[in-house]
């Protein structure tokens, strides 16, 4: 009976040891205070600045098996203060999905059950997930906005000798009501109603998408309507359908990939509907999504990371990618971006000079096609300036962008403190005209950042910015500012507070 007795416990024992190495639950509370005077676009002469805390809670559980890899991600996202103390039924749910995926392992050389295994791993991901390759400057999940970004997609995985290749695809789609014939699709989330030309409220019809401009208002009429923020850098217009192939090779410390990525966007017209309410004669204006077919846009290029010397002290970084096909609105592309980054890191001090460039359109120019690339889905942040004034959320200059860049690093010898400094240099890409058909100088302004990080304990890092924007005139034709209306001089500064909690972890 006493060896049956420590047998059993023994077992008990590794069982609950392997179930817990298999099962992983880990938390996220992440507060970010900010005081913004110029974040993301330039302010108009005698405003305030704005200031405000947001706030993203997230419960991730994740599922290790040798057939089978399940990842589920909730999160409730919200500004202090949206809300009231008490809320009612009629506010709706605040909870959201951010990944819900299960990836089937097919083929794992590491692992005896398989038997002989043709490939060292092959497996399918199915489900919400996100897409993250390389330095995430095309394919990235946007960790520094709030909300994040992820796809609906089914991604093929394949490891082998060095070698990775990843294919991708997703079919896009609003509804599976039993009513609803044919794939059109409206690619934002559209409200039910909205007010019409003369400030009727009006329910929006199926299939348009209403034309608004980057601040919420009627393009029309002038007036606050509703703002559709749909989460892809393809503008207002979310994909209809993607693939990709994303393929790299390893050898040591030096990485080479390459990426294809097709996006299709489905065709509109712009139409409107007339809305009758009493004695007034309203009209919403927007894009009627009911054309068939789609504008398919490709994307393909290469990017290398590679140490220089033997002792890793000098690191390159380099790539080049071009768009071609055609954009949302079905005008042909011809464009292109390039990036080169040089890091010296002798110990605690990592020095980067670099240079990005994005391609844009040419206001003197008479091509009808689309020179300005857009960097479709990745993380525009960690690029252009942490004031996010380009490929963010408040849009881009048309005329491209021109970033030579330099960045200083501090990481103390424990890694509980690092230390940022960062300038931008912005100019336009391709010439720009004025409200008298003059060019502006291509001289935009220039960015420095300032960001510290320190590890208050295991799950808890405090992040301090202070970054400031010195811009010039041309910086109000590049965001679509009425001219000598802006401060040209911004500011913005955040706290962050990151909680990371392992619940299942001693």
């Amino acid at each position: 009976m006493h060896k049956f007795i420590t047998g059993m416990s023994s077992f008990l024992l590794l069982s609950t040891a392997s179930v817990r190495a298999q099962l992983s639950l880990t938390g996220q509370l992440r507060t970010r205070t900010e005081v913004r005077n110029g974040y993301g676009t330039l302010e108009t002469i005698g405003s305030q600045p704005a200031f405000l805390t947001s706030q993203r809670a997230r419960l991730n559980f994740n599922y290790r098996s040798s057939r089978v890899i399940f990842q589920a991600s909730v999160q409730d996202v919200r500004v202090w203060g949206a809300d009231a103390s008490t809320i009612n039924n009629a506010d709706g749910a605040r909870l959201g999905v951010h990944e819900a995926w299960a990836e089937l392992v097919l083929a794992n050389a590491h692992d005896s059950s398989f038997g002989k295994s043709p490939v060292e791993y092959f497996g399918v991901r199915v489900g919400r997930q996100e897409l993250v390759y390389d330095d995430q400057r095309l394919l990235g999940n946007l960790d520094w906005l709030q909300q994040g970004r992820r796809h609906d997609a089914i991604v093929f995985k394949l490891l082998n000798k060095g070698w990775q290749a990843d294919l991708g695809v997703a079919f896009n789609q609003n509804t599976d009501a039993f009513n609803y014939n044919g794939t059109t699709y409206v690619p934002a989330n559209v409200p039910a109603y909205i007010k019409d030309s003369k400030g009727n409220l009006m329910a929006v019809p199926a299939g348009y998408l209403p034309l608004m401009n980057a601040a919420g208002v009627s393009s029309r009429t002038g007036s606050p309507s509703f703002v559709i923020a749909p989460s892809t850098n393809g503008a207002t217009q979310d994909y209809k359908s993607m693939q990709y192939l994303y393929v790299a090779k390893t050898w040591g410390q030096t990485r080479l990939s390459g990426l294809v990525f097709v996006d299709e966007f489905g065709k509109y017209k712009l139409d409107s509907v007339k809305n009758i309410a009493g004695t007034d004669t309203g009209y919403l204006y927007g894009r009627h999504f009911n054309q068939a077919g789609v504008n398919t846009r490709v994307t393909g290029g290469l990017m290398l990371t590679t140490p220089l010397d033997h002792r890793k002290y000098w690191r390159l970084s380099a790539g080049a990618y071009y768009q071609a096909g055609h954009d949302r609105d079905g005008l042909t592309l011809a464009a292109y971006t390039t990036t080169f980054g040089l890091t010296y890191v002798p110990h605690l001090f990592a020095t980067t000079i670099g240079w990005d460039y994005v391609s844009g359109n040419d206001a003197f120019s008479t091509s009808t096609t689309n020179h300005r690339f857009d960097p479709l889905y990745g993380t525009p942040h960690k690029f252009w300036g942490y004031m996010d004034y380009f490929y963010a959320g408040t849009g881009s200059a048309t005329g491209g962008l021109n970033n030579p860049f330099f960045k200083e690093k501090y990481t103390s010898t424990n890694s509980r403190l690092t230390v940022e400094l960062c300038y931008h240099y912005f100019g336009l890409a391709a010439s720009q005209k004025d409200v008298k058909g003059a060019q502006v100088s291509k001289y935009l302004g220039s960015e420095v950042d300032a960001v510290a990080t320190y590890g208050l304990n295991k799950i808890t890092t405090l992040e301090l910015g202070v970054c400031g924007m010195w811009a010039t005139h041309s910086m109000e034709y590049a965001k679509g500012i009425t001219p000598n209306t802006a401060r040209l001089n911004a500011s913005w500064a955040y706290l962050q507070v990151n909680i990371r909690p392992d619940f299942l972890q001693k």
